[in-house]
């Protein structure tokens, strides 16, 4: 039995001691931080479905930026969690993530506000593409300098109000002002009757930024009752049926973005695969989706590149 007792307790004390071990090989690797663990087991980047822009192979899931600014589209708390979240170095952080899982593409709008991620983003040997989303033509030449995106496009609701103002000129003007600089040109917009009409006039745009949703309703229709609270928004829900109509009659690749509603259609991951399955199915081979992440509590740059990978297959 004393013989029985003393085998016991060295079988204890060498569980004892192999699982101290393993809680000293775990600190060890918590001292020697991130950039040890990433460098001993460097991930292959992910492979995404692509589309052409120019000369430009890029992912079909643009990585959006509303989120990095603060601009949640639920009301000044969530706006105010945002600005706090992404911080410059947790933005280079996803950035860095969203080029793992392979998304290739960064929509970017303020290039006051990018700069200080961009950066420190690029030193770090990114290779990821930008797109400047703007809409001051007299600092196009500036934008371009200073962030090297390689298209700038005419922010949409800027294009929305002055097409509703009979001022296309200017938004015209920009999209020359984007060609001489040497940078593809875009034009952007919520209003599926601007995309059209810059199609049908056969403008020397390169590719169109289309909202799921027509949030601008009421500056063109300012005579529309459309009863709601002040801060929201219009989000119709056959809105997005009526801009992929129009997506899928335009010959230039389109970005499709608000596909997720701004956080109205993520109430779980089975209707987020919906959206982006709608949008999938309902945009041309050739086009892409812009789509703003905040993975705060839950990975959704894996979860997004996964149904891309799943949904956006071309055919």
């Amino acid at each position: 039995m004393q013989t029985d007792k003393m085998s016991d307790e060295r079988t204890a004390m060498t569980g004892r001691r192999s699982f101290l071990a393993q809680l000293m090989g775990m600190a060890a690797a918590t001292t020697l931080g991130p950039k040890w663990a990433i460098e001993a087991a460097e991930p292959v980047p992910a492979v995404l479905p692509t589309i052409q822009i120019g000369k430009h192979r890029i992912s079909r899931l643009v990585a959006g930026s509303n989120p990095i600014l603060g601009y949640s589209y639920a009301g000044q708390h969530a706006d105010r969690h945002m600005k706090d979240y992404y911080t410059p170095e947790r933005t280079v952080e996803f950035l860095q993530n969203c080029e793992r899982a392979g998304i290739t593409t960064h929509q970017f709008a303020d290039p006051d506000r990018a700069l200080p991620y961009l950066r420190p983003l690029r030193e770090r040997g990114s290779k990821m593409s930008f797109i400047c989303l703007h809409s001051q033509r007299e600092k196009v030449k500036d934008a371009v300098e200073r962030t090297q995106p390689i298209a700038m496009v005419h922010h949409g609701g800027a294009t929305d109000r002055l097409f509703a103002a009979g001022k296309t000129g200017e938004v015209h003007d920009y999209v020359k002002a984007a060609h001489d600089c040497g940078v593809l040109a875009g034009v952007s917009a919520h209003n599926p009757d601007c995309i059209k009409r810059v199609a049908d006039e056969g403008w020397e745009v390169d590719f169109f930024m289309t909202c799921f949703y027509f949030l601008t309703r009421k500056m063109v229709h300012k005579d529309a009752e459309i009863p709601m609270l002040d801060f929201g928004l219009p989000f119709f829900k056959d809105d997005p049926k009526a801009m992929t109509q129009v997506v899928r009659q335009v010959k230039q690749p389109c970005f499709g973005f608000k596909i997720l509603g701004s956080g109205r259609h993520c109430s779980n991951q089975q209707t987020v695969r919906a959206a982006f399955k709608f949008a999938f199915e309902n945009i041309k081979p050739t086009d892409g989706v812009i789509v703003g992440m905040f993975p705060w509590f839950f990975d959704e740059v894996g979860a997004n590149a996964q149904f891309t990978r799943e949904l956006g297959k071309r055919a």
